[in-house]
């Protein structure tokens, strides 16, 4: 925002920093904190998942589908991680479904430090030979599902006082990319991003909000031989990335580290959007 000489020395109330450890491995700690992480039975989400139990935090994984194996990998990545990890089903498309899930973690666990929207789907196909349903599908659960987490948790964080909203957003947010049959991800992508900045501000006295914006990523969305050549073709590193590459970013924006980080995207795309 602008302003004028005169405005900017009017005094502001400032907000005290949070107390931080000093040592930044430390900071990057996160033992005893609880997230939430939607679309968490596979890809990326099961990564994020990862990189927060092994961070120390105690996670809760939300999935429309859940199965045996998913909770045998959950079982023995609470026991090599020494933390709690839960699988519960979760339609995001369903923002009743979201609050039982929110209210019944609050009771089991006290409190609720971060919530990574994430849970995602892409029907790739030319606009004109989508039908309404496919475009319908890819709308509720990418964006409504988005904004029906935030909605449910927002008051949450903002009773606590704290919170951490991350939401995995695409490169295809900001950039057309090839294959050209993704019209209506790349939309559901770009509104999404603009609503994590947008939540950014609204939520500036009691949470901070982040995107990530992964490019190709080796995951079920981009198994296609076209993705792949696409991802060699044009990212800088000449591949696809793999999930672990993206533990990393979510841990750090779900820390302490990032304390001072509010409204922005990170890009984690092997160098794409370089050409």
């Amino acid at each position: 925002m602008s302003m004028t000489f005169d405005e900017c020395l009017a005094p502001r109330d400032l907000r005290m920093m949070p107390k931080l450890a000093d040592h930044v491995m430390d900071q990057l700690q996160l033992s005893g904190r609880l997230y939430v992480i939607t679309g968490a039975s596979g890809g990326i989400g099961r990564a994020v998942a990862e990189g927060l139990a092994e961070g120390g935090a105690n996670v809760v994984n939300a999935s429309r589908s859940v199965g045996p194996q998913w909770n045998e990998w959950a079982a023995k990545l609470a026991e090599r991680c020494q933390v709690t990890v839960v699988n519960s089903q979760c339609d995001v498309t369903d923002m009743t479904q979201i609050q039982v899930l929110l209210t019944g973690i609050r009771q089991r666990f006290g409190r609720i430090d971060g919530f990574v929207a994430n849970a995602g789907v892409a029907i790739p196909k030319p606009i004109m030979e989508q039908t309404l349903d496919e475009y319908h599908t890819q709308m509720n659960v990418n964006v409504h599902g988005v904004f029906y987490c935030a909605k449910s948790i927002g008051p949450i964080f903002k009773e606590q006082g704290f919170g951490n909203f991350i939401i995995t957003g695409s490169i295809s947010g900001r950039v057309v990319t090839v294959p050209v049959d993704h019209t209506t991800y790349n939309t559901t992508k770009a509104a999404v991003i603009h609503l994590g900045r947008s939540l950014a501000r609204e939520w500036r006295g009691f949470a901070r909000v982040n995107i990530v914006s992964p490019g190709y990523i080796n995951t079920a969305m981009s198994t296609c031989p076209a993705s792949i050549h696409e991802a060699c073709r044009m990212a800088a590193m000449g591949r696809q990335g793999d999930v672990k590459e993206l533990k990393g970013i979510f841990t750090f924006l779900a820390s302490d580290a990032s304390s001072f980080v509010t409204g922005a995207e990170f890009t984690v795309d092997g160098g794409y959007t370089l050409t």
